[in-house]
């Protein structure tokens, strides 16, 4: 009798570490980066371990408005320098820096900071989530369906990535090096609004050759809010 209820325990253990996996929050980590930043590669470095992790969304997103420093940043797009001051301007502040890493749309830290980016994980990783997002991909297409607990204006979006380039750095800051960059964003497309009052259910392209996710973010009309839910595109 006691082996069974043993194993009755073993397998209720089992059961409820399963559903702690899957109701687990997907944290959003964004790394602000430039390859003409001398202080950006140990960051780079740190995205590497971020992007193993299973519990996050670890995306390394190249501005532009340091390409006037000697190199133009390759990935570097004036849309990821938007998205950065777009936070800035939500959290009162007057300027922008890298490397820079914002957690699940909320909270800022210095990307060369790796505990606090850490123990911001777990604090966001343990949070209830407002919305429950489900994708998966047919064909060319990603199909997102979704219901939100509680209702607000939020924005969809599909962001594609690259697990790994290698760059080889000929001016500026960097110039001689040859770094490798993990998850690094090449399309961030807006597939539109939704207020959480009715369920989501949206398609859209996949461009082949790189990985995806969707991105469920609050949005008002000074600029992103947090993150209300993600989810890799399998």
């Amino acid at each position: 009798m006691m082996r069974f209820w043993g194993w009755i325990t073993l397998i209720w253990v089992a059961v409820a570490g399963a559903a702690m996996a899957e109701d687990k929050r997907l944290v959003v980590v964004e790394l602000f980066t430039s390859q003409g930043c001398s202080s950006c590669p140990p960051a780079d470095a740190f995205l590497h371990e971020l992007a193993k992790r299973e519990d996050v969304l670890a995306l390394s997103l190249h501005v532009d408005y340091w390409d006037y420093i000697g190199w133009k940043d390759v990935f570097g797009q004036a849309k990821f320098s938007k998205r950065q001051k777009s936070y800035a301007r939500v959290a009162g502040r007057r300027s922008v820096y890298t490397p820079q890493m914002v957690i699940q749309g909320q909270d800022h830290v210095v990307g060369n900071h790796p505990m606090d980016v850490t123990d911001l994980i777990a604090q966001h990783g343990v949070q209830a989530q407002d919305v429950t997002l489900h994708v998966s991909r047919s064909g060319g297409e990603v199909v997102i369906r979704g219901t939100a607990r509680v209702p607000a204006p939020m924005l969809v979006q599909l962001v594609e990535y690259s697990p790994r380039e290698e760059v080889m750095i000929k001016k500026g800051e960097n110039a001689g090096h040859s770094y490798v960059y993990a998850n690094v964003a090449r399309n961030w497309h807006r597939l539109g609004q939704w207020d959480g009052k009715a369920g989501l259910d949206m398609r859209a392209p996949l461009e082949q050759g790189f990985e995806a996710a969707v991105i469920v973010q609050r949005f008002g009309k000074h600029g992103f809010g947090p993150i209300a839910a993600a989810a890799r595109v399998d």
